[in-house]
This record gives structure tokens, C-alpha cells and sequence, in this order.
């Protein structure tokens, strides 16, 4: 299983790289994620320069794509070349947003009907959009996922272990990154909000 994990230039680099190192530890079952990029390096919003390891293509090809935030975001919603880059398909992909990510799902349509997380900045935009935003760090309706907050990227990248890894592998990863001391409140906790969700939708 393939995870692109969509980062633009002034990316967030904890929307990025907490979720691409927490699924990179479910490799030996199979799931790999990658920063994919539309040009060959993209810089942070605190000018950390990165080179993608997948180009925007792969998006097309992925199991899972996950949209990454930064201080740009605004800027690729406008850009219809830029979207158009983005063929998402939830009948066949796990697609998932972070923070201002959600403004993305939102252009593309992916939102439609559904409540969403996000980050207070980018909330009144959402907003804006006649999106729902719920005072909650991660929701997930089928195969669409939003997460709200830096560090809700645990759950979004718990969802994803979940539906591609299984949940012991899940469980194990988000046990192996929790702090020392807190390990079992925290795993319990994100666990316990993935499993809920997934249970009430079927």
C-alpha cells in the first residue's frame, strides 16, 4: 500500500512529517508513505527545504493521499492548474486532510455534505465555504478523513495504519511514538476515536 502525502511549498512540517513517519513504521506489513510534491523541493513556512520523494503524479497511482497544510493554501485552492494535479477518487483512495488541507478537499468537492476539522486559522475560511467545522481534532465518513490541530496528525495517520496496515500495526505505532509514561492513555485515546468513528458508520 502507497501513501502520498501532499506537501506544498511553506508547508507545515509537523502536518507532513509526523504522519509520513508514523505510517513509514508500518513498512514491514506492507505501507509506505511518501512526500509527494509538485516541484522537485518545496521549502517550509520556516524555510526547511525538502525534496519530495514522489512527484504529483503518484497522487493518481496512491492507496491513501494525504493533504498536508501550510501558509499557502489559499494559494493552491486558486490555482486551477495546481488542482487539476490532484485527481482524488474516494471510491478507490483513503483521502485525508490536515489543518488547512481541508481547504483543498473543499475546492475539489470532496466536502460536500460532510462536517470537518481544522485548525482555528483556517476555520472562518472553511466556514466560508458552507463547510460544518467540528470542534473536535479528527473526523472520518467513509473514505474521507479531516484532522484539526499539528499534532491531530496522530489520528489522521492512526486512520490510515487502520484501513491499510490493520489495527494491531496501528495500535503498535502510535504505542511505539507516544511519550514515555503516557503511552497507554494516549494510544487508548486515538484508538478509541478512530475505532468510534469507524464503528458508527457501519
Amino acid at each position: 500500500m502507497q501513501v502520498a502525502v501532499v506537501t506544498f511549498d511553506g508547508f507545515n512540517e509537523l502536518d507532513s512529517f509526523i504522519a509520513s513517519g508514523l505510517i513509514n513504521r508500518a513498512r514491514p506489513q506492507g505501507v509506505t508513505a511518501y512526500i509527494t510534491t509538485p516541484t522537485p523541493v518545496v521549502t517550509s513556512m520556516n524555510g526547511v527545504e525538502v525534496t519530495g520523494q514522489r512527484p504529483l503524479d503518484f497522487v493518481a497511482e496512491a492507496d491513501a493521499v494525504l493533504l498536508g497544510s501550510g501558509i499557502k493554501t489559499r494559494d493552491v485552492v486558486a490555482d486551477d492548474t495546481l488542482l487539476a494535479r490532484l485527481p482524488l477518487d474516494p471510491a478507490r483512495q483513503l483521502i485525508g486532510s490536515q489543518c488547512s488541507g481541508a481547504l483543498v478537499l473543499a475546492q475539489l468537492g470532496l466536502l460536500a455534505g460532510r462536517p470537518a476539522c481544522t485548525d482555528t486559522i483556517t476555520r472562518p475560511w472553511l466556514e466560508e465555504r458552507g463547510v460544518t467545522v467540528l470542534d473536535e481534532p479528527f473526523h472520518a465518513e467513509g473514505a474521507i478523513a479531516t484532522a484539526g490541530g499539528c499534532l491531530a496528525s496522530v489520528y489522521l495517520a492512526a486512520w490510515t495504519l487502520l484501513h491499510t496496515a490493520g489495527e494491531a500495526a496501528a495500535w503498535a505505532v502510535i504505542e511505539y511514538a507516544a511519550p514515555v509514561g503516557e503511552k497507554q492513555e494516549i494510544v487508548q485515546r486515538v484508538m478509541s476515536r478512530v475505532r468510534a468513528i469507524e464503528a458508527a458508520l457501519h
